[in-house]
């Protein structure tokens, strides 16, 4: 087993940086593209076979030293009683949106063995196949409760901050709820043999820090709070949080990933005592192959004071990346950090 991941989670020592790849299993690659060319997404998710497939796709083309589990953040709000589907170009949608005290008490705490069977399912065949350790994941309550109150994405999240600021006691009464599932759900995934836990939280950075500390970040301490017995590393990654750093660094993760507007030097050297995780730009990967390098290289330096450090972007590939781009940055992660 390649640990150098875990190595890195823990603060230690390991023979190279380690590199995974967030949605490194996707549509930039044309043997994923052919697999959801015959089948919905959310089906896709529901299909441990299928979900096995697509997770090891990208360590067959390259050496990562960590593998993520093919699922989708919003399968334990489906699980919740949430009407969910999925469109091409409109992305999640969610026909019952979560807006009043009647919708919220119609959600339950979902129940992983019961609800979402499928998961466990396929990490117990990945944990068969795999010579890297297993990420499993959730989305962080904040980001779930927007698409729950939203009916998918938006840009102003405007029925998030009206029910937050009008309502903050049905908000919040939403929010333990979804904690409470995220909690179970993230639970029964290391059960079934996932390595390490990432907490995603994409949509922290529309929130002031003031907010943040009130409304998302406590629900996020309760989570890794329930979670430590388990003894496996816990990542909190705050996309757009560069504002919320000091903030994200009192989660209770081992890890903070961090997005590519921070420098990353400045960041580890800010919350000291936790690994790092990031932070490439994801377009970066256009580079050059000679300008990617040193760009990696200038990355790698930066995070050389960090209690550990795991290459990733700062975000998921983007769907028309080269496959070429994604082995190359690999390949000089590992050559530049070899010791």
């Amino acid at each position: 087993m390649n640990e150098s991941f875990l190595q890195a989670c823990r603060g230690e020592r390991a023979s190279h940086t380690p590199v995974w790849m967030m949605r490194q299993a996707g549509r930039y690659l044309p043997e994923y593209q052919k697999v959801r060319g015959t089948i919905p997404f959310l089906e896709l998710c529901k299909r441990p076979e299928l979900c096995v497939e697509v997770t090891l796709q990208p360590l067959k083309r390259f050496d990562m030293d960590a593998a993520i589990l093919f699922s989708d953040i919003l399968i334990p709000i489906e699980a919740m009683g949430a009407e969910l589907s999925f469109h091409e170009g409109k992305g999640p949608l969610i026909a019952n949106p979560c807006r009043d005290a009647e919708a919220v008490g119609r959600l339950k705490v979902a129940e992983p063995a019961n609800d979402m069977p499928f998961v466990q399912e396929t990490i117990r065949l990945l944990r068969r196949e795999l010579d890297v350790p297993l990420i499993g994941f959730a989305g962080a309550p904040f980001t779930c409760a927007t698409y729950l109150i939203e009916g998918g994405s938006s840009k102003f999240f405007h029925e998030t901050k009206k029910m937050m600021f009008g309502q903050p006691g049905l908000f919040h009464r939403l929010m333990d709820k979804i904690s409470e599932t995220v909690i179970r759900s993230l639970r029964a995934q290391a059960e079934a043999g996932a390595q390490a836990l990432q907490l995603f939280d994409t949509w922290a950075g529309v929130l002031a820090p003031c907010d943040f500390e009130v409304f998302a970040l406590p629900y996020v301490q309760r989570i890794f709070r329930k979670l430590r017995d388990l003894n496996v590393p816990l990542i909190y990654f705050a996309n757009n949080g560069a504002t919320l750093i000091d903030l994200s660094a009192q989660s209770g993760a081992h890890v903070l990933g961090l997005d590519w507007r921070m420098d990353i030097g400045d960041a580890a050297r800010r919350i000291g005592r936790l690994a790092v995780q990031g932070n490439l730009d994801p377009l970066a990967l256009f580079l050059p192959p000679d300008e990617l390098k040193e760009r990696i290289g200038r990355l790698l330096n930066g995070a050389r004071d960090a209690c550990g450090h795991i290459f990733n972007l700062g975000h998921g590939i983007h769907q028309q990346t080269p496959p070429e781009q994604v082995r190359l940055a690999v390949e000089f992660v590992h050559e530049l950090s070899a010791r």
